[in-house]
């Protein structure tokens, strides 16, 4: 794993800014990966298995993957069963992908509340 990446435990000071910056890249970038990998899923799903125009797709995708919920109807079974299981994975995806963003900055902070001064 890149050194970057590991936090520093409570013992250890915090990390220096330069290691800071380069984290919060790493974490975005990471970050940037799996929502468009996510966005991919959806707009693809639902083009396909759904038969919606591109554009509907992208709109379909963000609302669910966002937490807003459902814009078309979906009529046959594939679509309502790609759509089903996209939103329950839109769920966990979309907590899991915020986290993984705001992980530095709130490690960072505690750690500056607790971190040892010797």
């Amino acid at each position: 794993m890149d050194e970057s990446m590991k936090f520093e435990n409570k013992n250890e000071k915090v990390a220096s800014v330069p290691r800071f910056i380069k984290r919060v890249f790493i974490y975005i970038s990471l970050t940037l990966i799996l929502l468009t990998l996510s966005i991919a899923i959806g707009i693809f799903g639902y083009h396909y298995l759904a038969d919606i125009g591109w554009l509907d797709s992208f709109h379909m995708t963000a609302m669910i993957l966002t937490g807003m919920g459902p814009v078309l109807e979906m009529k046959s079974n594939g679509a309502k069963l790609f759509s089903s299981f996209y939103a329950l994975y839109s769920g966990v995806a979309f907590l899991s992908i915020t986290a993984i963003f705001f992980a530095p900055l709130v490690h960072r902070i505690l750690h500056i509340l607790h971190v040892d001064e010797r």
